[in-house]
């Protein structure tokens, strides 16, 4: 049976949806800027696609440079208000935001659907983790702040485009809960409609929230340079990140800049393969399109028949397609794994990676085919994807020492705990890691030695929630640590001269 897009489900209704519900925000043929305390009709719209099939959609309104400095001196002026509030007036604003969101729970997931390529069930959940999270630190904050100031400046955040919710808007929320302004980058690859529907709903309430569209090379200047900031929090990729560290260095600012690493999943003296086969399946979510991903598995040479055995049937199993595809209208949004890479650009990419490292060597042990998704008659999947698996990757290949952002793995066999440890280590510092062993005892001795700040003993690490800690170790992060009452005090300032943990030279936290 061929399949129809779901009803209702059309991107021409997610936007009528937006201009309904904040026509402050959106026209009918384009999404606004807001700073200075309005929304604004400037900037340059730039057209876009959706990576789910082609669709045009709305793409963000570039400004220029002189533009961007004074959206962020009109921060600053919202900043100078807005940390003289009483907590319990920003708790009670923060709230009704949230109230809010939550009203607008279903639009949200879908313009992360169009916009981002998000299967439904994950949408939904990078909204829920944004709202259900932020409603746990406006019950948490009075002890974060207690005896602490909110920052000098307005906080200006700068992230990529996969979690705009449960990361960017997530983190802003919290900013001004603890009493700072804050200005936003629209991320360039997608997801603007989503984070100006959230800052339309959260300006509504009164929150201080700045958001701009641009390009690095028009906006680092006054949104990672601007002397009147008091802190930069930034979410992306390592080249972008080294070059805002290096911007900020001369600056003593307060930073928070998260990048990628190399996460890995090491397997040694294990024998769980059914818990195996499950997790590996469950890896695959989103495409591997976050920053906690594990697109490398490290197995011991004795173990490697019974991981292959494992491993292919979680791999084969893997669904993907058009997320709002169904085969009859009132068919339920199909369950998949994921949908669209970011965009077809990256699926190019993608796989001029993996020819170039089969050709210089590496075995290709699974290699899907488009054809294996769910989609419309005749839609357009450049944007897609299928998984494949790389044994023994060659030094050479972007694959061995780099993030693929994407369904590929790589594979590495070993035969000692040096060589497992110097595989899993390839980096140079990664966010998250996992050893699969039976012997508690050799997976904590092993784990002590994974230069990732989080290594899961028999289970799979994530970013976290709530109270749990967030970091990074080497080249995967730069700056103060947040999570929990860290993410407070990192916007915030103490008695002294406190130095919060972080990832400085000279000062790490272990977890």
């Amino acid at each position: 049976m061929s399949l129809i897009l779901k009803p209702g489900t059309a991107w021409h209704d997610a936007y009528a949806a937006c201009v309904s519900a904040v026509p402050e925000a959106f026209h009918d043929d384009r999404v606004l800027n807001h700073w200075g305390g309005l929304w604004q009709r400037d900037g340059r719209p730039a057209p876009d696609v959706s990576p789910v099939d082609g669709t045009a959609i709305a793409g963000p309104p570039r400004l220029d440079r002189s533009t961007a400095a004074r959206a962020v001196r009109g921060s600053v002026d919202e900043h100078r208000e807005w940390r003289h509030l009483p907590l319990a007036t920003r708790k009670a604003r923060v709230r009704a935001v949230l109230d809010a969101l939550t009203e607008h729970r279903d639009l949200l997931s879908l313009l992360l659907v169009w916009e981002i390529g998000k299967p439904w069930r994950l949408a939904t959940a990078d909204v829920d983790r944004c709202v259900e999270g932020v409603r746990w630190y406006v019950e948490e904050i009075d002890r974060m702040v207690a005896g602490r100031t909110p920052l000098p400046g307005p906080v200006s955040n700068i992230a990529s485009w996969n979690y705009p919710m449960s990361v960017l808007m997530h983190a802003m929320l919290v900013q001004t809960l603890a009493g700072n302004a804050v200005i936003a980058k629209s991320p360039t690859d997608g997801g603007v409609a989503c984070l100006t529907l959230a800052c339309a709903l959260a300006t509504r309430e009164g929150l201080p929230i700045t958001l701009v569209s641009g390009g690095g090379a028009e906006l680092s200047p006054a949104l990672v340079r601007g002397s009147e900031l008091g802190c930069v929090s930034f979410v992306g990729g390592r080249d972008t990140g080294a070059q805002i560290a290096v911007s900020l260095a001369d600056l003593g600012r307060a930073h928070i800049l998260e990048q990628e690493g190399l996460n890995c999943w090491g397997v040694w003296e294990y024998d769980d393969w059914g818990l195996l086969e499950r997790q590996i399946r469950a890896t695959f979510d989103y495409a591997k399109q976050r920053c906690t991903a594990y697109p490398r598995f490290v197995v011991q040479r004795e173990l490697f028949h019974d991981f292959l055995a494992a491993y292919l049937p979680a791999i084969s199993s893997v669904r993907f397609g058009h997320p709002l595809a169904v085969e009859a209208p009132d068919d339920p949004l199909p369950e998949l794994d994921f949908g669209p890479l970011i965009n077809d650009a990256k699926a190019k990419e993608l796989a001029d990676q993996v020819d170039g490292a089969i050709a210089a060597g590496g075995v290709p042990l699974y290699r899907g085919s488009p054809t294996d998704g769910r989609f419309l008659p005749d839609q357009d999947i450049s944007a897609y994807f299928a998984p494949v698996a790389i044994l023994a990757p060659p030094r050479a290949s972007p694959l061995f020492h780099a993030e693929p952002f994407g369904p590929v793995d790589t594979i590495v066999v070993v035969d000692t705990e040096a060589e497992l440890l110097a595989a899993m280590n390839a980096s140079n510092g990664a966010l998250v890691a996992t050893i699969s062993c039976g012997e508690e005892a050799t997976a904590r001795r092993l784990a002590g030695e994974v230069r990732a700040f989080k290594v899961g003993i028999n289970r799979p690490r994530s970013r976290g929630d709530k109270e749990e800690l967030f970091g990074g170790l080497g080249s995967s992060w730069h700056g103060a640590f947040v999570g929990g009452e860290l993410l407070v005090r990192a916007v915030t300032q103490g008695p002294g001269d406190e130095r919060l943990p972080g990832n400085f030279p000279g000062y790490i936290l272990q977890p």
